[in-house]
Formats: C-alpha cells, sequence, structure tokens
C-alpha cells in the first residue's frame, strides 16, 4: 500500500478463504481479456480484491449484501493496488471499495480517460506511519521521535537486518517510502519485509508475546491495535511539497488519507442497484475492524465474518439500499 497507500494487508488464508467464497481464484485478472462469463440475464458485480484485512472487510460485508439483499452474483478478483486501477479502468472489476490515494491513476483515468469515476469516501480515515510497542515507548519515551531512533538501533537489530537496527514492512508490493526515508534521514536501519501482512501480524504478536522491542511499518485503521498496542514514531512533518518529490527524495511522514471508492464509468451507466449500492457504502473504522477481528484474529470465513456484522448492524447496511 502507499498509503501512496501516498503512493504508496489479513492473512494468505483468509485472502484465499475470501476468493473460494466467490468461486474463483487468486489470478491476475488484469492479464485477462475479460473477467467471467455470466450466464444470460444474471447480473453481476465484480469487486477488486486488495491485501490487506480491512479492505477485505469491505468486500465481504458488500459482497453479502449485494447478493441476499439485491440478487446479484459477485465475483471477486485479488489484485494488487496500481494494477488494479488498470483493471477498473478496462472494466475487468467494477468496483475498488478502498484506494488509499494514487494521485497519478486518478488524474489519468479519472481526469482524463474519463474511464473510472469517483464512488465517494469509504468512512475510514488510513494512516501509515511507524510504530513501536507501547510497552517499550513506556520504557524509552524518547524512541517516539525519528531524532532518536539511531540510539536504539543495536536493540532493534535482528537476524535479518545484519548489524543494523530492523524496520519491519509487510509484502514487497505494497509502495511504501520506507527504503527512502531510512536513507535520507540517515539511520542506521534496514527494511526488512515479511512478505505479507499475516506474516507481518505473525511476526508483531510473536515479538508482543516475548516482550521484545520492534520497529514497524504499519497503519491504521488496523484490529491489531486491540491485541498489541502500539504507539507511533514521529516523522518530519508531510507536506504536500515532500510529497511531490521523487520517490527516492522522500524525507517526511505519510499523510492522512480519507479513503476512497471507485467505480468503472460504465459500471456506474449500466450498474442500476449495484452502482447505486457500492456508491452509497460508507461506514466506521469501527465496523470495518470489528469484521477485520472476525477474520483475521478469531479465524471466521470472510462471509461468516459479513454475516455476523449484518445481523448486528441493520441500521447501517440498509440505508445503502435503493429506497423504494
Amino acid at each position: 500500500m502507499n498509503r501512496s497507500r501516498t503512493r504508496l494487508l489479513v492473512a494468505l488464508a483468509s485472502a484465499t478463504a475470501l476468493l473460494t467464497t466467490a468461486g474463483c481464484g487468486a489470478a491476475d485478472m488484469t492479464k485477462q481479456a475479460s473477467p467471467f462469463a455470466a450466464p444470460a440475464g444474471v447480473r453481476t458485480v465484480t469487486l477488486s480484491v486488495q491485501s490487506w484485512v480491512g479492505a477485505q472487510a469491505n468486500v465481504a460485508v458488500a459482497e453479502q449484501l449485494l447478493k441476499d439483499e439485491l440478487g446479484y452474483r459477485v465475483d471477486l478478483v485479488q489484485t494488487d493496488e496500481v494494477p488494479a486501477w488498470d483493471a477498473l479502468s478496462q472494466g475487468r472489476v467494477d468496483a475498488i471499495l478502498e484506494d488509499w490515494g494514487h494521485p497519478d491513476q486518478e488524474k489519468l483515468y479519472v481526469d482524463e480517460k474519463r474511464t473510472i469515476v469517483r464512488g465517494g469516501d469509504l468512512g475510514v480515515t488510513g494512516h501509515i506511519g511507524w510504530y513501536v510497542p507501547k510497552y517499550f515507548a513506556d520504557q524509552h519515551p524518547d524512541v517516539t521521535d525519528w531524532k532518536n531512533l539511531n540510539k536504539y538501533a543495536d536493540q532493534l537489530k535482528t537476524a535479518e537486518s545484519g548489524g543494523k537496527g530492523q524496520l519491519m514492512d509487510g509484502s514487497p508490493s505494497y509502495v511504501t517510502n520506507d527504503v527512502a526515508l531510512v536513507k535520507n534521514l540517515d539511520l542506521d536501519y534496514k527494511v526488512v519485509f515479511a512478505g505479507s501482512e499475516a506474516a507481518q501480524i505473525t511476526q508483531i504478536q510473536q515479538f508482543a508475546k516475548e516482550k521484545k522491542p520492534f520497529l514497524s511499518y504499519w497503519y491504521q485503521p488496523q484490529w491489531l491495535f486491540n491485541e498489541v498496542p502500539m504507539v507511533e514514531v514521529k516523522l518530519p512533518e508531510y507536506t504536500e511539497e515532500c510529497a511531490a518529490k521523487d520517490p527516492k527524495d522522500i524525507d517526511c511522514a505519510y499523510p492522512t488519507t480519507p479513503l476512497q471508492k471507485f467505480l468503472n464509468a460504465d459500471f456506474v451507466e449500466r450498474g442500476g442497484d449495484a452502482a447505486g449500492f457500492l456508491k452509497k457504502f460508507h461506514w466506521s473504522e469501527q465496523h470495518q475492524n470489528e469484521v477485520s477481528e472476525m477474520i483475521a484474529s478469531q479465524r471466521l470465513t470472510p462471509e461468516e465474518a459479513a454475516k455476523r456484522w449484518i445481523e448486528r448492524h441493520p441500521d447501517v447496511w440498509k440505508k445503502w439500499l435503493p429506497q423504494e
């Protein structure tokens, strides 16, 4: 994510379960001519599925309501962040329900080509940052200022980071500024990729169980904060001027981003109730985390988690349905 997620996570098992629920695999649909062959007369919606749990929570709830309340068949396609925009533009998917900010793609496809339409706020505000566990910050309060990070590099080094401190990132597919930040802020750290959000969560849980210090790229909203309290490390203040720099020259914090939905322009015209429903889909960080935690921590399938949330919150989702 960049978040970028400015340029720019849950478990792989959860992602597989989510896709299996829809009857499709995790193929990269951006390389195929069309998504699915729909039987004649069957109304379908194809949703992009991102790999982090919050985004999958959105899709799980939207999928269940589109099927049960509006009578659509829903197909799910797993795509990385930037390729998802290409797939959306070409109509291979109909909607992205959680975007963390991709201004170049937005300018190209929304403003210039007009093949993608803004779908409105998701209702959730996202923020990426560097975090240490609260138990470590309580012992060393000054670690929460980036200027003091080198002081703790020895305590934060691992076998993977060699003689440097470890800054743990998630999937290499997420677009982050961390390598540039480490270099430009002259920090004695090495970015080490866990490989996926699931692997990163497992590592954080293990560190916390052993009360070991760690420094990690992480983001909000994220259910793991309920289990492992973390404190953000203050980086140099984010500015638009800094964000406009070449990626290798970035030397400031990540922005705070109201997460957005985007729809294929043709789908908006022909999508009827489904398009209207997705535009109205709007919930809180607390609601998203409720579903995310059921999927990633309680090990419910995305379908089970969505159904439980839907049973508990009719006052929220009924507002998204067409009004008679």
